[in-house]
């Protein structure tokens, strides 16, 4: 924000500089984010029992908390990505138009985390814990409709908003694999005890 702040110049310099630091910082956010939020949800037993598991805390609390984990990861990468669109429309001195996106993230997960974790869930039966999940995955469902409406409304006043998408399908598709062989390497090995799991599960990833 305060690099984008500092641009200087007529309106096409300052979109064309918006564009220019965008275009880094998404990418930076992108490399970092995506592998996490894909880690959250192969690998989030391993995480949450590494940092958490030991004394009353045991592998059934370790599993709840990782299915509302990977709920959350869901709107990882749109939430990072969302609040960069929002620092662009700060430092163009508009805090209007964030604010209508942020309204509208909320007033999603609201209705829909209400509806998964309340009534849905007693007509359909499932348990707190994938309401939970309801909760989360409805917040990150939300996270990606508030980072599209930034992404739109954005694009209006500087030109096109540089997303990388290129990288995006790439780091997905490489944490995805890495993610799916580590629990294929996992399961084979059979371990049950967290700390060894983690151990060799975490830098393998």
């Amino acid at each position: 924000l305060p690099e984008m702040a500092r641009v200087t110049g007529d309106a096409t310099a300052i979109a064309a500089a918006l564009r220019e630091r965008l275009r880094s910082a998404l990418r930076r956010v992108v490399f970092l984010v995506m592998p996490s939020a894909i880690a959250f949800v192969a690998l989030g037993d391993l995480i949450v029992g590494l940092v958490f598991q030991s004394g009353r805390f045991d592998a059934g609390d370790t599993h709840a908390v990782w299915i509302i984990l990977a709920g959350s990861a869901l709107g990882l990468s749109a939430g990072t990505q969302g609040r960069l669109l929002a620092s662009a429309f700060y430092a163009l001195g508009d805090t209007k138009t964030p604010l209508r996106a942020a309204l509208v993230r909320v007033a999603i997960t609201f209705v829909a985390g209400w509806a998964f974790a309340l009534p849905v869930r007693h007509a359909l039966g499932y348990s707190e814990v994938w309401g939970a999940f309801g909760l989360t995955a409805s917040a990150g469902v939300a996270a990606w409709v508030e980072y599209e409406l930034l992404r739109r409304w954005l694009a209006r006043r500087i030109g096109h908003v540089p997303v990388p998408i290129a990288l995006v399908l790439g780091t997905f598709a490489a944490a995805a694999i890495a993610g799916a062989l580590t629990a294929m390497v996992l399961h084979a090995i059979g371990t049950h005890r967290v700390l060894v799991t983690a151990a060799i599960g975490l830098p393998m990833f």
